[in-house]
């Protein structure tokens, strides 16, 4: 029997991605669900918005209130937090990265050091020196990763998953689709792992 399955679609350099990315491989794996890792990138999608920069930071109350509930939640899971000292980060190295982890096997565990690396321990993700240390503690081939990463055919590759996202109607990370159904945000990850189990999926008015 099939499993099925919940696409992610994160970005690096979200606040919230920070806390879905850190959590969703093993609730899906107690849902008896495959995760389909989707990185992309915001700004496109900000831009398209009419946005600049991160909303967080547009509206200045809006970040405060975001960082202090980054926080009580990041306890609330267990997780180590670290307000970066510049946000947002450039999440576009650690998302090309990413593509060739999908295909690799270990976008999973990637994904997550990265995520410590900027809201755990204000590491700069958008440095290549940080990114080649990831991957040599994972023991990969950082120089040769991160040569498939920078390509001109993954550089393309990004670009045409950031265009799916646009697509796909989505707004902000993180999001899940299962199948055609949208949920948009990290307190919305279990909700999306039940649509998928077909625990919570009732016929909804057109």
């Amino acid at each position: 029997m099939t499993r099925p399955t919940i696409e992610f679609w994160y970005e690096f350099s979200s606040s919230y991605s920070y806390l879905a990315v850190m959590r969703i491989e093993a609730l899906a794996g107690q849902a008896g669900v495959d995760v389909a890792w989707r990185p992309f990138l915001l700004g496109p999608v900000f831009l398209a918005l009419g946005w600049n920069d991160s909303p967080f930071n547009i509206y200045p109350p809006k970040g405060r209130y975001m960082w202090r509930d980054l926080a009580r939640l990041s306890a609330k899971y267990g997780l180590a937090f670290r307000m970066p000292g510049r946000f947002p980060r450039s999440g576009v190295l650690a998302a090309r990265v990413a593509l060739i982890g999908n295909q690799g096997g270990w976008v999973a565990q990637f994904s997550r050091a990265v995520m410590s690396a900027n809201f755990a321990q204000d590491r700069d993700i958008g440095d290549p020196a940080v990114i080649m240390a990831i991957l040599a503690d994972m023991r990969l081939p950082a120089e040769e990763v991160l040569a498939q990463a920078t390509s001109a055919d993954n550089k393309l590759a990004l670009r045409a998953q950031t265009a799916r996202a646009a697509e796909l109607g989505l707004f902000g990370a993180p999001s899940f689709r299962v199948g055609d159904e949208l949920f948009w945000g990290n307190d919305r990850l279990e909700d999306a792992l039940d649509w998928a189990r077909g625990a919570s999926a009732p016929v909804l008015p057109g």
